[in-house]
């Protein structure tokens, strides 16, 4: 094909064209960092932070249990932070 015809592909600029490289784990972790993510393997906590503005707690639950309270939500129809807030209830009125 001609370089004048605008429509035209030119294959061989496709082949010689760079790979973008893949960003060091260092970059990775850093913007993970800013996001909220902890480093894997490292002293501090597993999983996300608590969210500086509401205070969110990312709780892990064994899988019956969380399980449980999904199906217990889309059976009432609310969401599943109700149903812990209720058992938070339930536990300080007992304590």
């Amino acid at each position: 094909m001609s370089s004048d015809n605008p429509f035209g592909i030119q294959i061989e600029a496709l082949r010689k064209s760079l790979k973008q490289e893949t960003t060091p784990p260092e970059v990775v972790d850093e913007i993970g960092d800013r996001h909220g993510f902890s480093d894997r393997g490292g002293l501090r906590r597993g999983g996300r932070a608590p969210s500086p503005r509401t205070g969110q707690v990312h709780a892990k639950v064994l899988p019956e249990v969380s399980r449980g309270i999904a199906t217990e939500a889309r059976r009432r129809g609310i969401q599943q932070r109700v149903i812990i807030e209720e058992a938070w209830t339930l536990y300080n009125a007992q304590s």
